[in-house]
This record gives C-alpha cells, sequence and structure tokens, in this order.
C-alpha cells in the first residue's frame, strides 16, 4: 500500500540561512536620528569653540541665543537651530522649520548640516521625499569627511535610491568609513566582499570585515561570522567558534542566529546534542516570526524532541511557516490534516496545502499530491494528474514517487501517459516567497 505522509523529511541539515543581503540604512535614516551636534542638555556643536560658564543658561535664553547667531548667519547655529526643531528640543517640534534653518547652514557648506539635509530628503521630513537630493547633499557631506554620509551615500548607491545602482561606489563609501572604525560599514562591506557586489568575491575579505564588525558587538555580522565559521567560508570551520558567534546575536534577539544556534544544538554541532535548547531557541526566533524556526518547532512538537509530543502545538506552528509560504511546513501541514493529527481529518485541506508546496517544487508534497489525484481523496479522481505530479517528484529524486509512478503506469493507456508527460513539462514551479 502507499500512504501518505509515511516518510517525514526531516530539513534540520538542510534549513541554513545564507548571509543576509540585506543592507539595512544603519546610519541615522530615521528622522529621530539627525545628528544634533551640541543640542542635547547644553552641549555645544563640534564647530563652536567653547566658553568657559558657571552654570548652564536656561533653555529659553540657551534657544534665544542661538537664535540671534542664526539669523545673523552663524552657520553652526543655524545647524543647531535646524536641529532642534528637527527633534524637538529647547523649540517646538517643526519639520519646515528644522529645513529652513539646516538648508541655511548646508548652503554655507557646514558638513554636518549637509548630512541632516539629505536625511530630510531622504526621509520626506518636512519636504516631499526626494532621493536624489539626498544624494547630493550626502555628496557634499561624504566628501568633507562625514562619516555618518559616507555610510549613506554607500547605501544610496547599493540601493539605487536617487543615483543608478552602483555597488563600486557604494563599495567605495563603505570602505572609507570602514576603515574608520564604524562597524555598520565594516557589516555592510564584509556583505559586498561576500556576495561580490562591487568587488571580485573574496570570502577572506568579508571574514576581515565581518570580524571586525562583530568584535565591536554588531548583531547581524556576528551572526553572519557564526555561518562563515559554520560553514569554513574564508576561514577553518570551527564548529565551537560558531556557536560561539551565533550565541552573541542570538542575545542580542537575531532571529536568524536563534534558529541557526537551535540547529547547532539539534545536530550537536560545536556543543553537545540538546534538543531542549534546541527547542528553546527555535522558539525565540519563531516567536519573531522565522519561518524556517517555526516549521522546525513544529517538528520537535509532532515527534516530541526535547518537548512533549503535541499535535495540537506542530499544527500551530506548521501553519504559521505555511502562511508565510514556507513549502515544507505547507507539505507537513498537509500530512497533518490528512492523518488527523492535532485537527480533524480533512483531505480537502490536505490537498491543498500539498498542493502550495508542490507549486513550489517540493518533491514530498508532489508525491503526497499524486498520491491524493490517484485515490480520489480531497479531489476528484485523475490518474492524468497524478501521474504528472508522480512524474516531477521523481525527476527531483523522490524514491517513493518512483515507486508509484510505476504503479499507475500500468493502469494508463499510452495518451493518458503522453499528456501528462506534456503537463510536467510545461510546469514552472512558483518562486519561493521569501521569508525574514
Amino acid at each position: 500500500m502507499k500512504h501518505v505522509g509515511t516518510k517525514r523529511r526531516h530539513w534540520f541539515l538542510k534549513v541554513e540561512l545564507v548571509i543576509l543581503v540585506c543592507l539595512a540604512c544603519f546610519w541615522a535614516f530615521k528622522s529621530g536620528d539627525v545628528d544634533i551636534d551640541g543640542v542635547k542638555a547644553g552641549v555645544r556643536s563640534a564647530n563652536t569653540p567653547a566658553t568657559t560658564q558657571a552654570d548652564p543658561l536656561p533653555a529659553d535664553r540657551y534657544f534665544d541665543g542661538v537664535l540671534k547667531k542664526a539669523k545673523g548667519g552663524d552657520a553652526d547655529a543655524q545647524h543647531s537651530l535646524g536641529s532642534m526643531y528637527s527633534i524637538g528640543i529647547f523649540a517646538p517640534q517643526n519639520d519646515k522649520e528644522a529645513v529652513k534653518w539646516t538648508t541655511k547652514a548646508a548652503e554655507q557648506g557646514h558638513a554636518g548640516a549637509q548630512h541632516n539635509l539629505g536625511l530630510m530628503y531622504n526621509n520626506g521630513q518636512g519636504m516631499p521625499q526626494n532621493y536624489k537630493e539626498a544624494v547630493k547633499w550626502y555628496t557634499k557631506a561624504a566628501e568633507q569627511g562625514v562619516a555618518n554620509a559616507q555610510g549613506n551615500l554607500g547605501l544610496m548607491y547599493k540601493n539605487g535610491q536617487g543615483v543608478p545602482q552602483n555597488y563600486k561606489e557604494a563599495v567605495k563609501w563603505f570602505t572609507k568609513i570602514a576603515e574608520q572604525g564604524d562597524a555598520k560599514a565594516q557589516y555592510n562591506l564584509g556583505v559586498m566582499y561576500n556576495n561580490g557586489q562591487g568587488v571580485p568575491q573574496n570570502y577572506k575579505e568579508a571574514a576581515k570585515w565581518t570580524t571586525k564588525a562583530a568584535e565591536q558587538g554588531h548583531a547581524s555580522a556576528q551572526h553572519n561570522l557564526g555561518l562563515m565559521y559554520k560553514n569554513g567560508q574564508g576561514m577553518s570551520q570551527n564548529y565551537k567558534e560558531a556557536v560561539k558567534w551565533y550565541t552573541k546575536a542570538a542575545e542580542q534577539g537575531v532571529a536568524y542566529a536563534q534558529h541557526n544556534l537551535g540547529l547547532m544544538y539539534y545536530n550537536g554541532q560545536g556543543v553537545p546534542q540538546d534538543y531542549t535548547e534546541a527547542v528553546k531557541w527555535f522558539t525565540k526566533a519563531a516567536e519573531q516570526g522565522n519561518a524556517d524556526a517555526q516549521c522546525n518547532l513544529g517538528w520537535m512538537y509532532e515527534s516530541g524532541q526535547g518537548v512533549l509530543q503535541d499535535y495540537k502545538e506542530a499544527v500551530k506552528w506548521f501553519t504559521k511557516a505555511a502562511e508565510q509560504g514556507y513549502a515544507n511546513a505547507q507539505r507537513s501541514l498537509g500530512v497533518m490534516y490528512y492523518n488527523g493529527q492535532g485537527v480533524p481529518q480533512d483531505y480537502t485541506e490536505a490537498v491543498k496545502w500539498f498542493t502550495k508546496a508542490a507549486e513550489q517544487g517540493n518533491a514530498d508534497a508532489q508525491c503526497n499530491l499524486g498520491l491524493m489525484y490517484e485515490n480520489g481523496q480531497g479531489v476528484i479522481a485523475d490518474y492524468i494528474e497524478a501521474y504528472k505530479w508522480f512524474l516531477m517528484a521523481a525527476a527531483s529524486g523522490n524514491e517513493n514517487a518512483m515507486s508509484n509512478k510505476s504503479m499507475l503506469q500500468e493502469k494508463l493507456t499510452s495518451y493518458q501517459i503522453a499528456e501528462a508527460q506534456r503537463l510536467a513539462k510545461e510546469f514552472k514551479p512558483r518562486a519561493a516567497k521569501t521569508v525574514e
């Protein structure tokens, strides 16, 4: 007899996350993070000479003094006044006034104001969003050596915002700030070398810059460094070091690291095998929405590894991952509905989830779906459709599908076989959803 779900493939060894390729906007791309050079608590601009003062001025007198200087054309005062209005310190928050005074300072060549004006254009703060203007002002500040502007300009070139996408320019600007010790730039530069973007792919250089960022506590760099040690990429493979860096990132809440740390405990790599610890870290990542972890946690509950066996919990986590488009979870959820584990038995639901996974190219799901069509479970029996799915699963090396195909072939006419082969040939898998 042929059974749906008799062969469960647990993909713990295969669900390995690749180096993060999304470069986050690290250098104050939020309006609240505008550089304020000397506004907080009466601290003066780095460009303004300090004066001896027994007691801080009251807020209103301090503001009036800055306003007077700003109106007199003092660029430092204009920059500080723009920052005050931007974040609502010593003055009511007012984006339009912030833009007005920041622009005045920027047009006088004030580097900090030029960077902040770039941020305002980038975020549409007090004006319509305009990436080209953002790039213009970032460039002016970057050429004066403002590190944050260099980082942001690198991101604009990396993402093609306001300028044609240009990885070489991105690398150029990331390098300038990375060499000054900026962890975010070091991380991004590591990613660029890892992916061969703007530079020849070089895993050793990737490891070098990733290490520098990780040692400064950059969480995503710590995760990536763990992955490099795990795979022996740019350095000798070392599971203990992988666990060390995964742990640092996981403790900072990086879901990818939490999931990968769970895998290390599950497989006993770099640490003694410990299913309970694996469940702990899978749970942390799963609760953040990580689909890999949600699926793996479902398998732990289904099999009773590290937790008491609980089919309802397994269904819960399979469902969360399946709804994100994760094919392995969709197939597993189909099996639960087929067998009535954790949910009432429902062949129609089983077909639904097998289909979603099968259409993404999941061979196990394709085999299961073929059986549903052959037996008329949850769908009208259709030997041509069944044979089509067996063909595709068999082509991926699924042994059950190979066997099922051979047995079903005896029931088919040459026309039915040819039709199924045509359908299989025309089939194009749906792109798997990217899961973060």
